[in-house]
């Protein structure tokens, strides 16, 4: 009877998930499971016999003798760890956040206590993974807001800081209003009604609108929209990305401006390289004037206008005192030659300026003929002409400081403003309210459906946390192939660099196949996303599709920057990332989901590649509805 017992409680011992504890009132270890032996990595014989302390890290071992004894003497059941951190010590050395349920029981007038320990690192992990997106949402630069697609009118239901400071309105005047109060009485706009026609057909949608702040001040918005849609294809929100570009709206506007004054000048303008002296640009006058076309003045240099004028007497005399800042700017009479062969005599006003931070110089042109051929005119016509000249030599300055400033404007504001989108999307599904609790479920499912582009990092890092938990249900339904990869290249295309093309599979369009239409359409976005990001531009892409009645294979193969030899075998490693792609824009765990998926699905997925000549990926997806 005695070894029945044994053996009933031996049973029960190792059926129980969390790691068991036994000790005596002396916290000798007198019993533990297999589950302890995996927590702690100890067998069984290594620590039983030995006191508690041995599993308890070292700065605990002082105090840890009162409370045992404490708790002996209340002998009631308790649990640690939830409302302050407990951690245990593994054989290894390495502490672990533990949490503990304790049950004081008594055989033979002995006591003992069995604990029940619980390993919650993953737990602890997610927490401050949580916490960490949160934080980076609440401090984004960009205005982030959320509508509830579903109600009337399509009322804002969130919207972080960078909104409120963005806007100037609290969040009384925020919240379940319509976003067209930033509008104020501005609302007859054409990109409003690019937007409102977007949001008719459920389609995501990049606008710059004139927006008004409480005070009543003007500053220009590129809004991004994207919708989030329910299983069912529903759209039930819309995520709005906010970017104050006033300053880059009001420098195009300068720009455009400069550059009409400069093409509409009466004077010949020159702009040329400072080493090669080939015409980098002229305006139109130049061109009316000169007889020459502008690809004709793109292989010639100012040498070529003039005179008898030598290169080396020209950089000796003008180039290379302005290039030494000896002079600031050179005036100089010389005589031009047209592409006709007529001459007509010139002044030229000469100086240094910059272009993308290469030197250049400006020649700005005044035909004199008219003061030459008629002397009595010649004083007014010089006080004309210079005036004349000057007023041109203002507006060349300032429209040189002027492109400065556009420069580092463009610089400072085209950073990849897509990759802040992203990321701002992604850590969004993790923000919540404590008091939104019950939105957060909902949303969190919505959240996963079709973001495309802008959001595949938070697709996949919601994938993560599905298959982790094992709560992914597939659901199988028969489709068509081409309704599937349509999609998934419409997405990808959004993303080509210059000269990239997508080249499309063929013979697809009577292809049907029986599987989860959500997921596969996941798989082949970030692989066909991946062959566009790490390609360079006036490359191609290509797919490939075979088939018979009991899997698809599919062939993605592009011409980019490929895999280093000895990292081909982490590509599948969750968050590892090629030695070659270190400084892109990734998280490293596109591939893991997609290896998961296909092994959850009855599928595979191999890789080949050839550092810098190119990656080829294959993707076998059973048919479920043969198998």
């Amino acid at each position: 009877m005695i070894n029945q017992d044994q053996e009933i409680f031996n049973v029960l011992l190792e059926t129980v998930s969390e790691a068991v504890i036994i000790v005596n009132d002396k916290q000798c270890i007198v019993e533990v499971n297999n589950a302890a032996e995996t927590v702690f990595g100890y067998n069984k014989t290594e620590i039983k016999g030995k006191t508690l302390n041995v599993l308890l890290p070292s700065n605990y071992h002082t105090k840890h003798d009162d409370y045992f004894n404490v708790f002996i003497k209340e002998y009631k059941h308790r649990k640690m760890g939830k409302t302050r951190d407990v951690y245990g010590l593994k054989k290894n050395g390495d502490t672990i956040p533990v949490e503990v349920d304790l049950n004081p029981f008594k055989i033979y007038n002995r006591t003992y206590i069995m604990a029940l320990v619980k390993d919650i690192s993953k737990q602890k992990e997610t927490e401050f993974d949580f916490m960490l997106r949160s934080k980076a949402l609440e401090s984004a630069s960009n205005g982030v807001l959320i509508s509830d697609a579903t109600k009337p009118d399509n009322p804002i239901v969130y919207f972080n800081p960078a909104f409120e400071k963005l806007t100037g309105y609290s969040k009384e005047e925020i919240l379940n209003k319509n976003c067209r109060f930033l509008q104020g009485n501005d609302k007859n706009q054409k990109e409003l009604h690019k937007l409102r026609k977007a949001i008719k057909r459920g389609n995501s949608c990049l606008v710059t609108l004139r927006n008004y702040r409480k005070d009543g001040t003007l500053f220009w918005n590129d809004l991004y929209i994207t919708p989030i849609t329910n299983k069912k294809g529903i759209v039930t929100n819309y995520i709005g990305i906010q970017n104050d570009v006033t300053e880059r709206v009001i420098a195009e506007e300068e720009k455009n401006h400069l550059a009409k004054i400069f093409n509409e000048s009466l004077n010949e303008i020159y702009v040329f390289d400072a080493d090669t002296l080939k015409f980098i640009n002229v305006n139109r006058g130049a061109l009316h004037n000169i007889g020459y076309s502008f690809e004709d003045l793109k292989s010639m240099t100012p040498i070529d206008l003039k005179l008898n004028v030598e290169e080396s007497f020209f950089r000796n005399k003008y180039a290379n005192k302005l290039l030494s800042h000896e002079k600031e700017h050179i005036e100089f009479e010389t005589t031009h030659i047209r592409k006709n062969g007529t001459k007509y005599p010139v002044m030229v006003h000469l100086q240094l300026s910059h272009l993308n931070e290469k030197p250049v110089f400006v020649a700005i042109i005044v035909d004199i003929t008219e003061q030459k051929n008629y002397t009595k005119k010649l004083e007014k016509t010089v006080k004309e002409r210079t005036e004349q000249l000057q007023e041109a030599l203002s507006k060349e300055k300032e429209l040189n400081e002027l492109k400065t400033k556009f420069l580092s404007l463009v610089s400072h504001e085209f950073k990849t403003p897509l990759s802040g989108i992203s990321t701002s999307i992604m850590l969004l599904e993790k923000y919540r309210l404590a008091e939104e609790q019950s939105k957060r479920d909902k949303h969190l499912d919505i959240i996963k459906d079709k973001v495309h582009y802008l959001n595949n990092i938070l697709n996949d890092f919601l994938s993560i946390e599905r298959l982790e938990s094992k709560t992914f249900n597939y659901k199988f339904t028969s489709f068509k192939l081409s309704k599937v990869i349509n999609e998934v290249v419409y997405n990808a295309n959004m993303l080509l660099k210059e000269g990239q093309r997508i080249n499309y599979p063929d013979d697809i369009d009577d292809i049907t196949i029986c599987q989860d239409e959500r997921i596969l359409e996941l798989i082949l976005s970030n692989v066909i996303q991946n062959a566009v990001k790490y390609s360079g531009e006036n490359s191609e892409i290509n797919i490939g599709v075979k088939h018979d009645i009991n899997k698809a294979i599919f062939e993605i193969k592009d011409h980019g920057i490929g895999i280093p030899p000895n990292d081909i075998s982490n590509v599948f490693t969750r968050y590892f990332r090629a030695e070659n792609v270190l400084n892109m824009q990734g998280t490293g765990i596109g591939l893991n989901i997609v290896k998961t998926h296909l092994e959850n699905l009855g599928g595979s997925i191999t890789l080949k590649s050839i550092e810098h000549k190119g990656t080829t990926v294959k993707l076998h997806i059973p048919n479920k509805e043969i198998s």
